[in-house]
């Protein structure tokens, strides 16, 4: 794992301090060496740091000159097939390698086979800037799913791309605006999706896209080389239950033995769940002594998964690392978010992704962890959720709905109290999911449903954020595209394109990288991504029983009792600390006069939620963080 940053020098710039600078704000991604380079007129600038994972010796440095002397790459990721690809292509010519590194593998390709076939073949997560002396093109790239980040754009006419965002605010004379509507994404989501940053004039590269640039033309489109989308064939699955399963079974199994490939000690992530549990159980069947497994354990029993993790990591025999926090050690890692995530992100999940990184880099430098298997099997209790709410709510016509949806947000509280009545769930809290149905009851399709009811918590981002509007992004544009014939399958597939890499993939590499340990995702592996998207839905969710065959394959090597129990998640109090702990924090930051000053954000609107939650009359706790941490940044950077 690394860090990459450069740019194109359209002024008189002195390249080893700017170089030099952008690098170092990217030092915890690689900081086990680091270099630049610059072609001879001076024009394009490269800098890399490194963590060194496959081929320590200096043979696998960077930034990395082709054999040819053609092509100069900067890489960030693993080409876990790297392997494969070297044979290929020792078949057409004899190869003089100077080590064993796979980016020396991967930028041969790149020269022998084309940028297109090379990214083709290459199974991995991965951004990157190629340089091309012959054309003098400068092309950068992404993997498909959006595991490794790549931010790039214009400083006063300057092109610039790095890894972090923290890097390009190095860059000499930085003053880019703050993006209004990708705030306004931000609230909406937590996290800001590609193409858009937090800054005006920078972007994200989306999953899957490569884009070509010129020393004088920075405006050239992406370029979409993966779409998943087109692996849906819709073509009879003649697999039984017993081979389906099997199938799966190896499938995994090659994808974590590619993956625990590296020269450092390598370990996984445990939280005791399916996803987790699977990729531990494979690597430990693997092993041929104890793997080194990693879990965070909280004094609030509502919120501990490490007694679960423990049990599944003696079974498994691993050599288990679990250390239990206070909520004091929690709150404590606030103040280093807006360090860690360089752009405004505000999932709270966050906080324990990042302690669980940080004790595993203890022993490990790299994790292997169980992200996407929800995603990929139907494990989000939110589809079921979805599903029946949409069955029900479809059922009345739309204009009704719209009138229905008018006249109770009009109506007060103390006439909707005794409809609602006082058995189970408070009044308070039914008013409260009340009007959150009310945001979304007027959805015109069940996949829009899907995105505003639980990929989105603020209807109300654009009103909050001044002069802003949301702006077409996969989270809300083109819907109707992903019509598969299952609602399910629908769903998980916006969820591949929307909220996995903007959210949980931007998560971990963040958390990670802050401490300089590599995670990887074996569930990724694009030959199981291949097999889950055309999976029939029975397979994945079957008689109410989510993520079905993914746990058949899991009770091959953990007993049952030890897997069935509610899913949990990477959970933290937030209500309860916005009113406790953190109270006096989001108080300061949320003043009304600090808000007027700002001219950001509509003050009444934000006091409104602030008051309203406090006083118990609605649940804002997601606002009120999404606001908070936007505020902690923001102060950050002035």
């Amino acid at each position: 794992m690394c860090g990459i940053a450069g740019y194109i020098n359209k002024g008189l710039l002195n390249n080893d301090v700017v170089i030099s600078k952008m690098t170092q704000k990217i030092h915890h991604r690689g900081p086990d060496s680091s270099g630049s380079w610059e072609d001879v007129s001076s024009t394009i600038v490269m800098g890399h740091t490194r963590l060194s994972i496959l081929d320590l010796s200096s043979s696998g440095s960077q930034p990395m000159e082709s054999h040819s002397g053609r092509y100069i790459i900067v890489f960030n990721g693993e080409i876990y097939n790297n392997s494969t690809l070297k044979k290929k292509l020792e078949t057409e010519a004899l190869i003089s390698w100077r080590g064993h590194s796979d980016t020396e593998i991967f930028l041969e390709a790149i020269e022998k086979l084309g940028v297109e076939e090379t990214l083709a073949l290459s199974n991995g997560m991965f951004a990157f800037a190629l340089w091309d002396k012959e054309s003098r093109n400068l092309l950068l790239a992404r993997d498909r799913m959006g595991e490794k980040p790549l931010y790039y754009g214009t400083v006063n006419d300057h092109f610039v791309f790095s890894s972090d965002l923290a890097a390009i605010e190095a860059f000499p004379g930085f003053q880019n605006k703050i993006n209004k509507n990708a705030l306004a994404l931000y609230l909406r989501h937590s996290a800001i999706p590609a193409p858009y940053s937090i800054y005006e004039g920078i972007k994200k590269l989306s999953p899957g896209s490569f884009i070509t640039l010129t020393e004088n033309q920075f405006n050239n489109p992406e370029v979409l080389y993966y779409d998943i989308k087109e692996l849906y064939n819709n073509e009879p699955f003649e697999l039984n239950d017993k081979e389906a399963i099997q199938k799966l079974n190896n499938l995994i199994s090659n994808a974590v033995a590619l993956q625990m490939q590296a020269d450092v000690p390598t370990g996984a992530f445990l939280s005791g769940g399916i996803d987790s549990s699977t990729i531990a159980a494979i690597m430990q069947n693997q092993s041929s002594s104890s793997i080194s497994t990693f879990s965070i354990g909280f004094d609030v029993k509502k919120y501990n998964e490490a007694e679960h993790a423990r049990k599944v990591a003696k079974h498994l025999n691993t050599n288990h690392h679990d250390l239990y926090v206070t909520e004091k050690e929690v709150l404590d890692v606030i103040p280093s978010l807006p360090s860690i995530y360089s752009e405004p992100f505000s999932d709270s999940s966050q906080i324990p992704t990042y302690l669980v990184s940080k004790i595993a880099k203890e022993k490990v430098t790299v994790c292997l962890t169980g992200d996407a298997g929800d995603e990929l099997f139907c494990g989000y209790s939110r589809y079921q959720l979805a599903s029946n709410s949409w069955n029900r709510i479809s059922k009345i016509p739309l204009p009704l709905r719209k009138a229905a949806k008018e006249l109770l947000k009009v109506t007060p509280d103390a006439l909707l109290k005794p409809i609602l009545g006082s058995k189970g769930t408070s009044t308070t809290n039914k008013l409260d999911k009340l009007y959150k149905a009310l945001d979304v009851i007027d959805s015109k399709s069940r996949l829009e449903f899907y995105s505003r009811a639980f990929l989105s918590h603020n209807e109300y981002a654009s009103s909050i954020v001044l002069g802003s509007h949301v702006p077409l992004t996969v989270y809300n544009s083109n819907l109707t595209d992903l019509d598969l014939g299952s609602y399910y399958s629908e769903m998980m597939l916006l969820d591949l394109l929307s909220y996995l890499p903007t959210d949980n993939l931007a998560k971990v590499d963040r958390a990670s990288m802050a401490v300089s340990l590599e995670t990887r995702v074996p569930l990724l592996d694009k030959n199981i991504i291949d097999f889950a998207v055309n999976l029939p839905i029975d397979f994945k969710l079957r008689n109410g029983v989510d993520k079905w065959i993914l746990k058949q394959v899991l009770y091959d090597y953990v007993p049952k009792d030890l897997i069935e129990r509610p899913k949990m998640g990477f959970a933290v109090p937030l209500n309860d600390w916005i009113k406790g702990p953190l109270k006096e924090w989001g108080a300061d930051l949320l003043a009304p006069d600090l808000l007027k000053d700002q001219a950001i954000f509509d003050w009444k609107l934000v006091q409104k939620m602030w008051l309203e939650h406090h006083s118990g009359k609605r649940n804002w706790q997601y606002q009120l963080w999404d606001l908070m941490n936007f505020q902690s940044w923001y102060f950050s950077r002035r």
